[in-house]
């Protein structure tokens, strides 16, 4: 006569010698990628890594459901683990190695393709500059017109510019310019939607003030120095702003003009072109206004300096937006794919709610 259960255990073990090799496979693949990463591993090896995954969790289920025995509940856990780890803290790398493939190559490949929009948004505020510095050294009245009494009194009765530092309040300064600058480009980006009407308006806008204030420091003999406060960082905040202006006009030809594409697909295709734009421009507004608050003010600093600070800025600027990705010769075998881990997979704590019985 058997013994009650002894058929079910019977089973269990088969089961368990049927599943072993896979946990093995499992153990030897994480063991692969521990020591030497994810590229270690072939195509075929990553979706073998994801499928051994995804059934381990689903044994450790039937294990829990089953009663096995705990040393067996403990060692597929703790296997389970080991690959939920490996698999998620593995697209947080590629998460990360995304973001400085985007640096190193993405962005000046954005730069580039937007060229021909940058360089209206460019033109617009140049002419708008060479508008305000004519009439602003022509007619006092302009200057009056565009600029706030205080700041023309400061330049013509005493001689002094507005740009000194704040000492003390160099790092507050700093992140409120680069608040200031973020939120134009914002509004240069958008100004897109208005069939670029506002993005024209604020690149009109900057470029007549700047002009002005510029004419404003040449009719006093104070341009040396104003333009050596603005260089180091204006080398990378008008840049900036130039790019901003090109992504709203980028909007504004594909809702006013889309061409062959559907206004919607249009739209769909600048929008990303200007997003990728402004991942770009934010961390540059974030080092100019770094420059601004803490090294184009400083008295400390010759004026000399500030301006070869300014043209190896812009020079270096101007290089890395040429920067193009180094062709590589494509391998034999397949690139390897991110492995995909379906959402119904198990947490390392919980455990899949269907546990279908033993075979």
């Amino acid at each position: 006569m058997k013994e009650p259960g002894t058929g079910g255990a019977v089973r269990l073990q088969r089961w368990i010698a049927q599943r072993e090799v896979h946990w093995q496979r499992l153990d030897e693949l994480l063991h692969q990628v521990e020591k030497r990463g994810f590229r270690s591993l072939s195509a075929k090896e990553l979706r073998e890594l994801a499928s051994l995954y995804r059934s381990t969790s689903g044994d450790l289920a039937r294990a829990r459901a089953h009663r096995a025995g705990r040393l067996l509940q403990h060692d597929l856990q703790q296997l389970t683990v080991r690959a939920y780890t490996a698999i998620y803290q593995g697209s947080r790398r590629q998460e990360w190695n995304a973001i400085v493939d985007f640096c190193l190559w993405g962005f000046p490949a954005t730069v580039r393709e937007a060229g021909g929009y940058i360089a209206a948004a460019t033109v617009i505020f140049a002419i708008m500059g060479v508008v305000g510095g004519w009439y602003g050294w022509q007619d006092p009245g302009f200057l009056e017109l565009m600029l706030p009494e205080w700041l023309i009194a400061m330049v013509r009765d005493r001689g002094e510019l507005w740009t000194g530092p704040i000492l003390g309040w160099e790092a507050v300064s700093s992140s409120n310019l680069a608040i200031n600058n973020i939120s134009v480009s914002l509004g240069a980006v958008g100004g897109g939607i208005t069939a670029g009407l506002w993005t024209i308006y604020i690149l009109m806008l900057n470029g007549l003030l700047i002009g002005t204030v510029g004419a404003l420091v040449g009719r006093y003999e104070l341009a040396y120095p104003f333009w050596a406060f603005v260089f180091p960082h204006g080398a990378l905040e008008l840049p900036a702003i130039f790019l901003a202006g090109g992504a709203g006009l980028a909007i504004a030809r594909s809702l006013v003009w889309p061409g062959a594409l559907r206004r919607a697909d249009a739209l769909k295709q600048s929008g990303t072109l200007a997003a990728r734009l402004l991942f770009g421009i934010v961390p540059l507004l974030l080092i100019a206004g770094a420059i601004e608050g803490f090294i184009s003010p400083s008295e400390s600093i010759p004026n000399a300096v500030k301006y070869a600070l300014g043209g190896v800025n812009f020079v270096l600027f101007a290089i890395y937006c040429q920067r193009i990705r180094p062709s590589v010769t494509a391998p034999d075998a397949p690139a390897a794919t991110p492995v995909e881990t379906p959402a119904a997979a198990v947490v390392p704590n919980g455990a899949p709610t269907a546990s279908p019985p033993l075979s």
